[in-house]
């Protein structure tokens, strides 16, 4: 169902539409850590005058957004995280954590910078300032059920609400975050790269990132598109780099990019290959 005409509930913030309908709602500990990471090192949130940062579509447990702010303050401790959801159980539900939370019963800051709020790709600031804006926003395995056809609208409407130079980071990983993938989206809604993020202990081929692909691409994945020659580019590398197995797939892993590197892909990112990541500009994946 589109986000230009998705179906719309009352009693979000202000009495408004809520733009999106409920998705799943897997909530696992820990899942959202490659990404939290990444966002925590970005520039965008370390230059920002104003660390406000949505947590878009956090699932049935408010875990996610507690995770966020936790490892977000340890770059800025005065990162605020607002956890927004459209089914108003999920609301009620995160919010009765907070309270455990600020009792001091649970692993989490008693101060942490976390509320909750009702919302959809509209985001919702109510609790804030009007003029206040976030500077991060992360939507994880939220548009992966939607229609490829939904992603732009949904991606300019989120965009809408950013700060000027911020950023959208939206993508999707498996149950135990061993997998992600995501697409940071800048203020504009323009798409600027793919990040693939991999367990490299067990680590078979890299193309197991095809099955985690955010929904702008999971269906482009086919001969003839860029994202499918990239990932096959990227385990015929991982396949020739098999020498470096011995010395483990941390050191399997640069040897692929570097390869790759030197074959003229554009990887980024290579401060954090050791972490099984790789970067790319949208341009070397884009759908044609």
């Amino acid at each position: 169902m589109s986000p230009e005409k998705p179906p719309r509930a009352r009693g979000g913030a202000g009495g408004a539409a809520v733009v999106g309908q409920i998705t799943r709602g897997t909530t696992n500990t820990n899942r959202l850590r490659r990404v939290d990471r990444w966002i925590a090192r970005h520039p965008v949130l370390r230059r920002t005058d104003d660390p406000l940062v949505v947590d878009l579509g956090y699932g049935a447990s408010g875990v996610t957004a507690f995770e966020l702010e936790a490892r977000l303050r340890r770059a800025r401790p005065d990162v605020e995280v607002v956890g927004l959801e459209i089914d108003p159980a999920r609301v009620a539900r995160a919010e009765a954590q907070l309270v455990e939370v600020r009792a001091g019963r649970t692993p989490f800051a008693a101060d942490a910078h976390v509320s909750f709020a009702r919302g959809g790709f509209e985001v919702p600031l109510a609790a804030q300032p009007a003029s206040r804006r976030p500077a991060v926003i992360r939507a994880f395995n939220v548009l992966r059920q939607y229609d490829e056809g939904d992603v732009a609208a949904a991606w300019a409407r989120m965009a809408a609400r950013l700060q000027p130079g911020g950023m959208l980071v939206e993508g999707t990983c498996d149950e135990l975050g061993r997998v992600c993938t995501w697409i940071e989206v800048g203020a504009d809604a323009a798409p600027r790269s793919l990040t693939l993020s991999l367990r490299l202990t067990g680590l078979d081929s890299p193309t197991i990132a095809a099955e985690r692909l955010p929904k702008a691409l999971i269906h482009r994945n086919v001969p003839g598109e860029r994202v499918h020659a990239f990932l096959e580019a990227l385990d015929a590398e991982w396949v020739r780099a098999v020498a470096s197995a011995p010395f483990g797939a941390e050191q399997r892993w640069p040897t692929a990019l570097q390869a790759l590197a030197d074959a003229g892909w554009p990887v980024q990112g290579r401060a954090r290959w050791r972490l099984g990541e790789v970067t790319v500009p949208w341009a070397t994946v884009a759908p044609r």
